[in-house]
């Protein structure tokens, strides 16, 4: 064995130009691989961190249409729920459109009991509620604009028009590396103030309701309860688990993530050909050296080894230079990104699957080649000894 794994590296980097090109090849292509998948991840992270114990309920009709502050109480009577909050979108400018991150006014209280991922301290916790302009944000978001407790961060309002200006009262950490920390929360009610003051009509209304439940199974039942309470009504309801809610944000871009997909699988593909033209190459070239090794009593199995093994080292080496090298990608990608996606990460999986493509990338390149020397006719293979 240790004879067999000493050949191998000295025929794979026998034309070391060649492996050179086609090990940058293949980590190119992998690498793209590696960072395109990590891409489709990001979309779907919102819904890996969404809890089985939170329902969202919004109007049947459209998310655009709010639903009365009424509800609340009457949603807390349904049996099952255990906790109801609810939240604006708020769709605010700070400094400029660049600097694009989620906003929401919230009820401050009942919904961070909602959501015990966001790691805030008492302190913190406490004088968030207190304070009517108070706001919170999550980790990644202060460490991007560099905002520290007590700063005062104005926002120039789209659907609520005005200048709005907020003072930092806490920063959350994500219980898991899964957990968003790129969303700013404030206060519902300094929003439905200015609202009623201004426009009466449109004061008292909420954007979806977070309903809390003990009991994940029974989630299908409770939805059906709560659509139950508003039907045939004015704003009817659609009630569905967070993940459901979520994911139905991803199907509106379903075209562009299959067609990242399938661009992720075409690289593959590509640098596959290039694979098999590199070791049809290599066969060619040793085909008096193949020859030879036969006429000594080698075996076919033998020369199909060498091959087979030849391709699978070069491929193991530029899959394993890829999963080195899409970890540094990632982060460059992650900073120019922004808030755009709140978790982006290369995930165990994806590095799996690089591993396994080069694999089988360097099985399929050899798998021609190397059946059709284990074929060669020793006669015809020493004819080109010269």
């Amino acid at each position: 064995m240790p004879f067999l794994l000493k050949l191998l590296l000295k025929n794979a980097f026998r034309h070391r130009l060649r492996t050179l090109l086609t090990l940058v090849g293949l980590v190119v292509a992998l690498s793209a691989f590696g960072l395109l998948r990590t891409i489709v991840d990001a979309w779907y992270a919102g819904v890996e961190a969404s809890s089985s114990t939170r329902l969202v309920s919004r109007s049947a009709i459209s998310l655009t249409f709010p639903l009365p502050l009424a509800y609340a109480q009457r949603l807390k009577a349904v049996e099952g729920v255990n906790r109801v909050s609810w939240a604006n979108w708020f769709g605010g400018v700070y400094i400029t459109e660049r600097n694009f991150f989620p906003q929401f006014a919230v009820e401050p209280a009942s919904y961070l009991a909602l959501y015990p991922e966001y790691r805030l301290s008492d302190e913190q916790r406490l004088a968030f509620i207190r304070d009517r302009q108070g706001a919170v944000v999550g980790r990644k978001l202060a460490d991007k604009f560099g905002w520290k407790i007590g700063d005062q961060i104005p926002l120039r309002g789209t659907i609520y028009p005005g200048t709005w200006s907020f003072t930092l009262r806490g920063i959350w950490d994500g219980a898991e590396a899964k957990t968003d920390e790129s969303q700013m929360l404030f206060h519902w009610g300094l929003i439905n103030e200015s609202l009623r003051k201004r426009y009466g009509n449109r004061a008292d209304f909420v954007g979806v309701y977070v309903l809390g439940i003990e009991e994940p199974q029974q989630a299908p039942l409770v939805s059906q309860r709560v659509d139950a309470q508003f039907k045939n009504s004015l704003a009817e309801t659609l009630t569905e688990t967070e993940s459901a809610f979520q994911l139905s944000f991803v199907s509106m871009s379903e075209a562009i993530l299959v067609a990242v997909q399938a661009v992720s699988y075409i690289i593959v593909i590509i640098i596959m050909a290039v694979m098999a033209n590199t070791m049809s190459m290599t066969a060619r070239e040793r085909l008096a050296e193949y020859a030879t090794l036969k006429a000594l009593g080698f075996g076919p199995g033998f020369v199909v080894k060498l091959l087979l093994g030849e391709s699978l080292t070069i491929a193991l080496a530029g899959g394993l230079l890829a999963v080195a090298l899409t970890l540094p990608m990632a982060a460059a990608f992650a900073q120019a990104a922004g808030t755009l996606f709140p978790v982006f990460q290369v995930s165990p999986l994806t590095m799996g699957l690089q591993l396994a493509a080069a694999l089988v990338v360097g099985a399929v390149a050899a798998a021609w080649p190397a059946w059709k020397m284990s074929r060669i006719d020793i006669v015809q293979g020493l004819r080109h000894v010269g």
